[in-house]
């Protein structure tokens, strides 16, 4: 079978899913912890070169307070869980916004191994996507390459996206590594994950003819 080198993963739906289970919607996020440790072993023993997890986004914190306080611990709660791990870990984001959580700084300075080191790890807190182009086309430079220039330039192209919750968009996903991503949808919601959601997405990226354009 043929292994992608790089997965994205957009874990969608865990305010449904706390909804469909009577809770608020903010008690949603933390059940998205250990589907994202189960993930990443997954990864680890098929031998996956590299993991991009989609955290939360700039537009995301205009969701109300008690919502971005809980997905930002999550995100805080599922790096600390990482770095347990044997990862090559980077957290990249718009550090500069006051919605960035200041324990993941140290994070985004460059790629921290820990462990044995291993899979390259990237997780995006408080991403957008203008945010990562905007020094490219601010400066104008048309003889740089962009990807030179880019906030994520330390994250390789995307070979498959993996999205849970049903919805068939990118919502904002690093836009240089997805150009030619295939992308894989999951109904179920991200906390009722299953290795099963993986493997199948695994089978169905064996069979698509992927030419790059060539």
């Amino acid at each position: 079978m043929r292994i992608p080198k790089h997965i994205g993963i957009i874990p969608d739906g865990n305010r449904r899913w706390a909804v469909n289970k009577g809770l608020s919607k903010e008690k949603g996020y933390d059940k998205g912890l250990n589907p994202g440790l189960q993930l990443f072993k997954l990864c680890e023993e098929i031998g996956v070169e590299e993991i991009t997890y989609y955290g939360f986004t700039m537009d995301n914190t205009k969701r109300p307070k008690i919502q971005r306080l809980s997905f930002t611990k999550a995100c805080i709660d599922a790096v600390k869980m990482l770095t347990s791990e044997n990862a090559s870990l980077l957290v990249v984001g718009n550090t500069e916004s006051e919605m960035f959580p200041k324990s993941l700084i140290p994070f985004t300075l460059k790629r921290r191994d820990f462990g044995k080191g291993g899979i390259k790890v990237n997780f995006l807190v408080n991403y957008g996507w203008q945010w990562d182009l905007r020094d490219y086309f601010t400066l104008n430079n048309k003889n740089t390459n962009i990807t030179n220039m880019i906030k994520s330039r330390d994250i390789s192209r995307i070979d498959l996206v993996i999205r849970w919750g049903g919805r068939r968009r990118l919502s904002g996903f690093p836009p240089l590594q997805t150009v030619y991503s295939d992308i894989y949808v999951i109904d179920d919601y991200w906390p009722d994950f299953k290795p099963e959601h993986f493997y199948q997405a695994l089978e169905w990226y064996d069979k698509q003819d992927i030419t790059l354009g060539g």
